[in-house]
């Protein structure tokens, strides 16, 4: 599963982690990427996508039509 959100498009950032002695060394930050399904009343059936935690109270906020409106505007696949 790549890690990527379908809704934001959270990516992975790159970085250093700084040892106690200034020492760096490359490190990964990865968003908390989830797989959850939804059910779409106007398609009368589920769309399962990869969110991350912070899209997931999004959708929660706005509803899963308008999320999966943009996800669609951005040129994503549902």
């Amino acid at each position: 599963m790549s890690a990527h959100c379908q809704l934001t498009g959270a990516r992975p950032r790159f970085g250093n982690t700084v040892s106690h002695s200034h020492r760096r060394t490359s490190r990964r930050f990865d968003p908390n990427i989830q797989r959850k399904r939804y059910w779409l009343p106007s398609e009368g059936r589920y769309v399962r996508l990869t969110l991350s935690a912070r899209a997931i109270k999004a959708i929660d906020a706005m509803g899963i039509e308008s999320a999966v409106a943009r996800i669609r505007a951005r040129g994503g696949k549902v």
